[in-house]
């Protein structure tokens, strides 16, 4: 493993806070995969076995509805772990994986990590913290849904992007629209429409890029009562 990819896993949100040696009899038994953009990590109904930390490029976790479509769980890139809950349990994937970039992961066996725990009982508060960013992930997602119009939740995964604490900024979009749209509950042509609305509050988009006029601005915009929002659209 590349010394960067073991700082990486370390600093991880699954190992952030176990002790060191522990960390490091796991990653001894992780192995790093490769993967191509499109291609698939694990499906929806398959067994878990193990637990996966993004050590570079960007993951996307799906299901398929009945109807054919594609609901997007989340997305997750550098340092995000995944996998964990039901691996532990040796359930199946409620979700299936796929790399929407070229992506390596670090891979650790989900009995590696058991007998880790059984040995180490101190590790369960790692796992016990990654579930936890987990639900509360899904919670923001939730909110952002039911409190904010489809254009505060494109700034808000806009500014989520950006490094600049204030003043114009420049975000490059990490992968393609149609994903965009599916990981903020929005289809392509309600994605498009935000973009538009965004305009207005010194948003321009080019290819992809955004340029952001003033982060505050938006930053404000996106706090703003959806029906103020709505209004001022």
């Amino acid at each position: 493993m590349k010394p960067e990819f073991k700082m990486i896993a370390q600093r991880s949100i699954l190992l952030a806070s176990a002790p060191p040696e522990i960390r490091d009899h796991l990653l001894s038994t992780a192995h790093v995969r490769s993967f191509d953009r499109g291609a698939s990590i694990f499906l929806q109904g398959e067994r878990a076995a193990a637990i996966y930390i993004v050590a570079d490029g960007w993951v996307k976790l799906y299901r398929i509805a009945p109807n054919g479509t594609e609901a997007v769980v989340g997305t997750f890139t550098k340092g995000s772990s995944f996998g964990e809950a039901v691996a532990f349990r040796h359930d199946t994937y409620p979700v299936s994986a796929e790399a929407v970039t070229d992506c390596t992961l670090i891979r650790i066996e989900a009995d590696a990590f058991l007998r880790m725990i059984r040995e180490s009982p101190e590790i369960a508060m790692s796992m016990l913290s990654a579930t936890f960013t987990h639900l509360h992930q899904l919670v923001a997602q939730i909110e952002q849904l039911k409190a904010q119009t489809g254009a505060q939740r494109v700034a808000e995964f806009l500014l989520e992007l950006s490094n600049c604490p204030s003043g114009r900024c420049e975000v490059t979009l990490p992968y393609d629209k149609v994903l965009i749209a599916g990981r903020l509950g929005m289809k392509p042509e309600s994605l498009s429409r935000a973009f538009a609305r965004l305009k207005g509050h010194g948003v321009s988009i080019r290819q992809n890029v955004a340029r952001i006029d003033d982060i505050e601005a938006l930053r404000d915009y996106v706090e703003e009562d959806p029906a103020l929002a709505w209004s001022r659209s």
